[in-house]
C-alpha cells in the first residue's frame, strides 16, 4: 500500500514584481523539488484562507509584501491562528512579520542593529551623519523609503508611523540563510550599490553568532528567515533586516550542493510540522 504523501499549500504570487530579482523563478523551481515528497499545490495569497483547510501545511513563499493586500492577509493570519492551521513559518514572527517595531525593539535592548527611532524626541539618540533614512513602519521592498539630509529632519512626519534611521557608510551587505534555527549559506553583495548582486559568502564564527543571537532572540521554532546585516567600516555587523515572514532565498546564485542541502533541510522541516500534534 502506497502511504499519502502529506498536502502542501504554497502561497506564492507568480506575477509579483519585484526589483533586480524574479520571485516567481524561485517558486516555481522549488515547487518542483518539493512535489517529489508532498502533494502539492500553489495559490495566491488572495485565496490562502479559502483554501488551507484541505492541506497539511501552509508554506509561505514570495507571496509579495502584505501591504499589496492587507485584508486578505489579516484574514489569513486570523484563521489560521484560531484553526491552529499549520503555517511555515509560524506565525509567532516577532520580526518583519510583525511589521518594523522589532528594530526599535533591538535598539533599546543594545542589539548590534542600525540605531532607530520613532519619535522626533529620540532624535538625539541617533548618531550624527549628514543624511537619514525615512521609512514606513510597515513598509517592504523599500516601499516609501527616503532620505532626509540632516538640517530636515523636523519635516518628519512622525504621526504617521515611521521610523528614522541614520544613513551610515558601509563596506558590504551580507545575508544569512537559515531553516527553523539551522544555519544553511550565506550570500553577500561586494558593491554597495548594487543590493542584488550576490556572491557566495564564508561566514567567520563570530559572523555565526552574529546572526544566530538574532534567530534566538525571534524564538521562531518552525520556519525560513533570513538575517541581513551590513559591515561596517570599522569591521562591525549591524542588523538592517530580519525577514521572517517570506524572505526571498536568491538560490539561484548558490551553487547546487548548496541548493541540494538547503532543499533537504526545508523537506525535513516540512514533514516534521506535517505530523505535529
Amino acid at each position: 500500500m502506497t502511504t499519502a504523501k502529506p498536502r502542501v499549500l504554497l502561497v506564492t504570487d507568480l506575477g509579483y514584481q519585484a526589483r533586480g530579482r524574479r520571485y516567481c523563478d524561485e517558486d516555481i523551481r522549488l515547487s518542483t523539488r518539493l512535489r517529489e515528497d508532498f502533494d502539492l499545490a500553489l495559490c495566491h495569497p488572495l485565496d490562502a484562507a479559502r483554501l488551507m483547510d484541505s492541506f497539511d501545511v501552509v508554506l509561505v513563499r514570495n507571496s509579495g509584501p502584505v501591504l499589496n493586500h492587507p485584508g486578505a492577509y489579516e484574514d489569513f493570519r486570523r484563521k489560521a491562528l484560531e484553526r491552529g492551521t499549520r503555517v511555515y513559518t509560524q506565525l509567532t514572527g516577532r520580526a518583519d512579520m510583525a511589521g518594523k517595531q522589532y528594530l526599535l525593539d533591538l535598539t533599546a535592548a543594545g542589539y548590534p542593529v542600525i540605531p532607530t527611532v520613532d519619535r522626533a524626541a529620540d532624535l538625539d539618540r541617533l548618531p550624527v551623519v549628514p543624511e537619514y533614512v525615512v521609512k514606513p513602519k510597515l513598509g517592504a521592498d523599500s516601499i516609501g523609503l527616503r532620505i532626509l539630509p540632516r538640517e530636515q529632519l523636523d519635516t518628519v512626519p512622525f504621526q504617521e508611523d515611521v521610523l528614522v534611521q541614520p544613513l551610515i557608510p558601509f563596506r558590504y551587505e551580507v545575508s544569512f540563510y537559515f531553516v527553523d534555527d539551522a544555519f544553511q549559506y550565506a550570500l553577500h553583495a561586494p558593491d554597495p550599490e548594487r543590493r542584488w548582486h550576490l556572491e557566495a559568502y564564508e561566514p567567520s564564527a563570530v559572523d555565526l553568532e552574529f546572526a544566530r543571537r538574532f534567530i534566538a532572540w525571534n524564538t521562531v521554532e518552525h520556519g525560513i528567515q533570513r538575517v541581513d546585516a551590513c559591515r561596517t567600516p570599522e569591521g562591525d555587523l549591524l542588523l538592517v533586516e530580519l525577514e521572517d515572514l517570506n524572505p526571498y532565498l536568491s538560490l539561484d546564485l548558490v551553487d547546487e550542493a548548496t541548493r541540494d542541502r538547503f532543499t533537504a533541510a526545508l523537506t525535513a522541516a516540512l514533514h516534521t510540522l506535517a505530523v505535529r500534534p
